[in-house]
């Protein structure tokens, strides 16, 4: 059975701290999201996660961009690198690194949901025949993508893994689980290509996107659910997972 091997120290260098769980739910009406998944090198598959989580075979990376035009900190757009992994038997997304380009929002999601947020620059732009996001931070473009031909797809036919992020809590070091609930109500599919990578001071260093495999975009409704459940970074999610309760 494959499991992580990296440091703690090694993982997410911008790790959140949360004073507490969150407890609270924020729904982001009409969001953008385009999802770009690539395969990785085979070599960094262990080295990009805690031993409290399964990497995929063939290993892989996801890049998910979200634009927001409301929120309760105004508009902003989120740019999230994403390793394909499992916690226990369930499918997940742990997150390396994360932009965002409205400060009072990467403050909220930091601290309130735990996202490992940075603040940058991120765009993401749609056309009749293809979409394009970038993500910069400190004057370097670390990750850009672009989807081209986009072929209608039905709402319900888009899926996203939870998301998992490595926080300090009051528990200790934890993957905290964060539920994002995105409901499309427009999909397409696109032919993916990552035109850009840098990954100092996004992702792990073991982290090198290879083939491109698939990308859709869509507009939905995102709505932020309450912490449920958090783990042991150090322990299988089999014996190491905790029940965050309400208060």
């Amino acid at each position: 059975m494959l499991i992580g091997s990296a440091p703690l120290d090694d993982l997410v260098p911008h790790r959140a701290v949360l004073a507490q769980f969150e407890q609270g739910t924020l729904t982001l009406p009409s969001a953008s999201v385009l999802q770009l998944l690539t395969e990785v090198r085979v070599s960094g598959r262990e080295q990009a996660l805690p031993a409290g989580l399964h990497p995929t075979n063939p290993p892989g990376a996801v890049f998910q961009f979200w634009s927001c035009p409301e929120s309760p900190w105004g508009p902003f757009a989120m740019a999230q690198g994403r390793v394909v992994c499992r916690s226990g038997l369930r499918p997940r997304g742990f997150v390396h690194g994360c932009i965002v380009d409205n400060a009072d929002a990467a403050a909220a999601l930091r601290d309130r949901w735990g996202w490992p947020a940075q603040v940058g620059e991120v765009t993401l732009r749609r056309g009749y025949d293809l979409a394009r996001a970038t993500a910069t931070v400190e004057d370097r473009c670390v990750i850009a993508v672009t989807g081209r031909d986009p072929d209608p797809l039905g709402a319900g036919d888009v899926a996203y893994t939870t998301t998992i992020v490595l926080a300090e809590t009051p528990r200790g070091t934890r993957l905290v689980q964060i539920d994002a609930d995105i409901v499309p109500t427009r999909a397409e599919r696109l032919h993916p290509s990552v035109d850009g990578f840098v990954v100092a001071g996004f992702m792990h260093e073991c982290v090198a996107p290879s083939t491109p495999v698939s990308a859709s975009i869509a507009v939905a409704d995102i709505t932020l659910q309450p912490h449920r459940y958090a783990s042991k970074p150090d322990e299988l999610a089999f014996t190491g997972t905790e029940v965050i309760r309400p208060g």
